[in-house]
């Protein structure tokens, strides 16, 4: 093999082993039966959330998985693969797939996933989907966790209005007096 293709494939195999270190999460894909043009389309969806989407050789995935110190996944790396990072929400790609595909109505197979190192299932992957959003998620716990302190607030205030209305019921007392 020539020089220079090896180091083309070491430069993919680095770039592919920093994308898998710097990325979140890593959504891997079957791509098959789909079209340059509907590649271009996921591409361009996946872009919407910040969301590379990267067809990649499976030897060289593989060496870049075992760099990344994620050996488990390169039993996932068989057949065509496409690789969806993300670098910010862990459910963005997820969901951002589950949602062209509904859209699209084409099929593209989940074969797992990366999450914060550790190796995802096709169906954990379809659950992290369904998941909803960080800012849906933080105003839930907020609202958890408001509800027990207004109750606290209203309790506390409870004595003072009683202690209130006595008070007002002897001054009208007085003055009727």
């Amino acid at each position: 093999m020539p020089r220079a293709r090896k180091e083309q494939k070491a430069e993919q195999v680095d770039l592919l082993t920093e994308k898998l270190k710097k990325a979140k999460v890593a959504v891997l894909t079957d791509y098959r039966g789909l079209t340059v043009g509907q590649i271009q389309d996921l591409r361009g969806k996946l872009r919407t959330g910040d969301v590379e989407y990267r067809v990649v050789k499976n030897t060289l995935a593989r060496r870049a998985a075992e760099a990344a110190g994620v050996p488990a996944l390169q039993k996932e790396l068989e057949g065509p693969v496409a690789i969806a990072f993300g670098y910010d929400d862990l459910a963005t790609p997820a969901k951002l797939i589950n949602e062209w595909v509904r859209t699209s109505r084409l099929k593209l197979d989940v074969k797992g996933g990366l999450v914060e190192g550790r190796v995802f299932s096709p169906d954990q992957v379809k659950q992290l989907a369904d998941l909803p959003s960080r800012e849906v998620l933080l105003a839930q716990l907020l609202g958890t966790l408001q509800t027990p302190v207004g109750q606290l607030v209203a309790i506390m205030q409870t004595p003072h209005q009683q202690l209130l209305g006595v008070l007002n019921a002897y001054k009208t007392k007085l003055e009727a007096a």
